[in-house]
């Protein structure tokens, strides 16, 4: 029986990734790079965004990339804008864009006031002051589900920590403007700008949340990994919910991503997405994604960018379970980040390493696999057990 939550992710490399790269990235190796991301399995993939050039140069030439690049059914493709201005320019391009609406009208904030003006050029009080017009305009529409959200939830690289307490209260103030009108909460979004989430954080605030307010069945979280605690975090969210729950993710292809406004710059960086849904199958939870397609691509934007990105699936391979996948026991040192390629571009990868053995390796385990058994029986098999060569008898 599946006891995990439902997952929706969301790819978010040619938006966070591409947005703190060199402005000067030819538009057609961004188009090579979104369209390969097409092809990996992925159903949820972020375009870029319809925002100021002046300030966001990256996103320049975002109607190019939009007319250029080859959709492929069946996957959602989305563009962030933060203003009506954003939201028009998007409209010009749906389809292949789809423009993504939160599907639960929305009360939200930044518990960091610095962060907001850094980033939006707004205060936490113009937030907080829109709440009573988006209850009335639900009210007006005659909404019956909503939701509450917070960002950087757990702390702010200018204001220290934020402990859960401080999390709880300002979700609460929310939902009470919701109740006052009797309109039903049942989504939660929790964003991390700067990198405060741990699994402790995270796992508390929603044990909190669940036990408030029981019918919250939708969680998002966007968490930045500045600390490389993204994955953990989500993991622990989705240790937390149950099959009746929905958790919505997000990452980037190699971790690529940034955020100027927040002081680390390309450091802030995001889940590697092929290392967050390796994860996520070894778990047992069904991707769709081809994660050696997903490494072709975080080659490939490696290549674009000029430099090495921070994901370790697409330096030291998924782990081999299949036979075929499983390395060559005689092979030599492998040493350097190129030579454990190997795993995808064959022995040639390693050619020329130290070889430091005496005679080639052998193992009665492996030999066993290639003939189609199981490395080891199971407890109260033969194998290695009951071999004269093992020491504890029975």
């Amino acid at each position: 029986m599946n006891k995990w939550p439902k997952v929706i992710y969301k790819e978010e490399g040619m938006r966070e990734g591409m947005q703190i790269e060199d402005a000067e990235i030819s538009v057609d190796d961004k188009v090579m790079l979104l369209d390969a991301l097409s092809g990996t399995g992925l159903k949820n993939i972020v375009v870029g965004s319809f925002v100021s050039p002046k300030w966001t140069p990256q996103m320049t030439r975002i109607d190019e990339i939009v007319t250029r690049f080859t959709p492929k059914p069946g996957v959602t493709y989305t563009a962030l804008a933060l203003n009506s201005r954003g939201v028009e320019r998007a409209k010009q391009y749906s389809p292949p864009l789809t423009i993504e609406r939160d599907p639960y009208p929305r009360l939200n904030c930044h518990m960091c006031d610095v962060f907001v003006r850094r980033n939006t050029n707004r205060s936490q009080m113009q937030e907080m002051e829109r709440w009573p017009q988006i209850v009335a305009q639900a009210q007006e529409l005659n909404v019956t589900r909503v939701g509450i959200g917070t960002n950087a939830s757990w702390g702010s690289n200018f204001l220290g920590e934020f402990p859960v307490d401080n999390l709880m209260t300002m979700l609460e103030k929310q939902h009470s403007m919701w109740d006052e009108v009797g309109i039903k909460v049942v989504s939660c979004s929790m964003g991390d700008p700067m990198s405060h989430c741990t699994p402790a954080k995270v796992e508390e605030s929603i044990v909190r949340v669940k036990e408030r307010w029981p019918e919250i069945n939708h969680f998002r979280l966007h968490l930045h990994n500045g600390r490389n605690m993204a994955i953990a975090s989500a993991y622990a969210a989705m240790r937390t919910l149950g099959p009746e729950d929905t958790l919505d993710l997000d990452g980037t292809i190699g971790g690529m991503g940034g955020c100027p406004y927040c002081g680390n710059g390309r450091a802030t960086g995001m889940a590697p997405t092929e290392d967050l849904l390796h994860m996520m199958e070894d778990m047992g939870v069904e991707t769709g994604v081809d994660i050696d397609k997903l490494i072709d691509c975080v080659w490939m934007a490696e290549r674009v960018i000029g430099r090495d990105l921070y994901g370790h699936v697409s330096k030291a391979g998924p782990r081999p379970k299949r036979l075929e996948q499983l390395y060559n026991i005689d092979m030599p040192f492998v040493e350097t980040i190129d030579q454990a390629k190997h795993f995808k571009r064959g022995p040639g990868a390693y050619e020329g390493g130290i070889y430091p053995y005496s005679e080639p390796i052998s193992s009665p385990y492996r030999e066993r696999l290639e003939r189609g058994q199981p490395a080891f029986d199971p407890a109260g098999g033969e194998f290695p057990w009951k071999q004269d060569w093992f020491p504890a008898k029975e």
